[in-house]
């Protein structure tokens, strides 16, 4: 491996580690967030409730988002028959598009931060996002009231006797997360009146640092009920049935994809621009490919270096093309938006496009839902996804 392989090396396993620590971070905090309680399960619930987790989807990320809000909706629909399409719902919605809007939200995202991409520069992606989501939550609803009209009087009585209130524990790890979202977003290196400030290396021990608060606190907790007399008393990870053996199993998978990922992305920033792509919609799709059958944050480093190789032929015909300054190097708006939003929204294509995805899937089936086969799926995601995403590339990238 010669110099430019072994500096794109020690670049990837840098960035390896810290995106790491930052999604084991939020799935450890926001596993101490229980959310207990039994909503009746019609269809203005069950969308009100996709929508809010696409929103809690950018804040804590899309793993902690749906490990979050999967057991109080599986308790919501609970009584109901005729549920599957809820939950596939879920995975295009929690699971991956909503966490759009900020580095924290998917892995992609703060790969392109630590690639240089400004913290907030995300946000520019909410006309994309909100158009998406409300297209997927307006089919949602129409479907859901279907279905709805199907269940049996019977089973409808009983979810409406069933209801119990939401109710929130360990409201004390939001604080963190806001924590985590503050350490990313503000330790950096800064500049000030000439003057090198140097914080960035703070970023990761401080994260570490409020995951560990998080267990801390439950233990606590969990003492002070032990010690009144509440043997019987649960925290809220055990409620969740809290583990590592995913993020185990994502921590793994990653390594070996960043690794082998190096060649690729060496060729590509040398000889980006004569691939003979050069518009945002190819970017688009072919980030989206790629990102339905391998993990999106590779896919996303991927198209990020030929998104930069191509940048470079596209400024020397046109310098006025506005661009973002990465650390290696710039890359044009238009073409990141789509290289983003690719490779975020269509990681919902298949149950491996994205690590929730599969998380998903088997705490429904455990849950006895019957969940759509591995191909059965992608028939409902090509069915569904796939019309809403040319309607983004006719709106945003031609």
């Amino acid at each position: 491996m010669g110099p430019l392989g072994m500096e794109v090396l020690a670049d990837i396993l840098r960035d390896y580690y810290a995106l790491i620590i930052l999604l084991v971070a939020l799935f450890t905090i926001s596993g101490g967030i229980h959310l207990e309680g039994d909503l009746q399960a019609s269809p203005p619930i069950n969308t009100a409730f996709l929508g809010l987790g696409a929103v809690f989807a950018s804040l804590i990320g899309t793993t902690g988002a749906a490990m979050l809000l999967i057991r109080p909706l599986l308790s919501t629909n609970r009584e109901r028959k005729i549920k599957k399409h809820v939950f596939i719902f879920f995975i295009f919605l929690v699971a991956n598009i909503g966490g759009s809007l900020l580095p924290v939200g998917d892995p992609p995202f703060f790969l392109g931060y630590l690639f240089g991409v400004p913290f907030f520069w995300t946000l520019r992606l909410w006309p994309v996002w909100l158009t998406e989501i409300s297209l997927l939550l307006i089919i949602f609803y129409f479907w859901d009231t279907r279905a709805y009209s199907k269940e049996s009087p019977a089973d409808i009585r009983r979810d409406i006797k069933g209801q119990t209130k939401l109710k929130v524990h360990g409201l004390l790890n939001i604080a963190l997360i806001l924590g985590v979202l503050c350490a990313v977003a503000f330790l950096k290196d800064y500049q000030v009146g000439g003057r090198d400030i140097n914080l960035s290396w703070m970023q990761q021990p401080l994260v570490i640092l409020l995951a560990l608060t998080s267990f801390v606190l439950d233990h606590r907790k969990k003492e002070r009920a032990h010690k009144h007399g509440h043997l019987q008393f649960k925290s809220p990870r055990e409620h969740n049935a809290f583990t590592f053996s995913a993020m185990i199993e994502v921590v793994v998978l990653f390594i070996g994809i960043f690794i082998t990922m190096t060649p690729a992305i060496c060729l590509l920033k040398a000889h980006g621009a004569e691939t003979g792509v050069k518009h945002a919609w190819q970017f688009f799709w072919m980030s989206g490919g790629l990102s339905s059958f391998l993990d999106n944050a590779p896919t996303y480093a991927t198209y990020f270096a030929l998104g930069q190789g191509v940048t470079k032929g596209l400024l020397a015909s046109d310098a006025t093309l506005p661009v973002v300054a990465a650390n290696t190097g710039p890359i044009t708006e238009q073409i990141l938006m789509a290289i983003s939003t690719g490779s975020v929204f269509m990681g919902a294509n298949s149950y491996i496009g994205n690590a929730p995805n599969f998380m998903v899937k088997s705490l429904c089936e455990e849950a006895k839902v019957k969940m759509p086969s591995f191909f059965g799926y992608m028939i409902y995601s090509g069915l569904i996804l796939i019309p809403s995403f040319l309607i983004i590339m006719y709106m945003y990238f031609i």
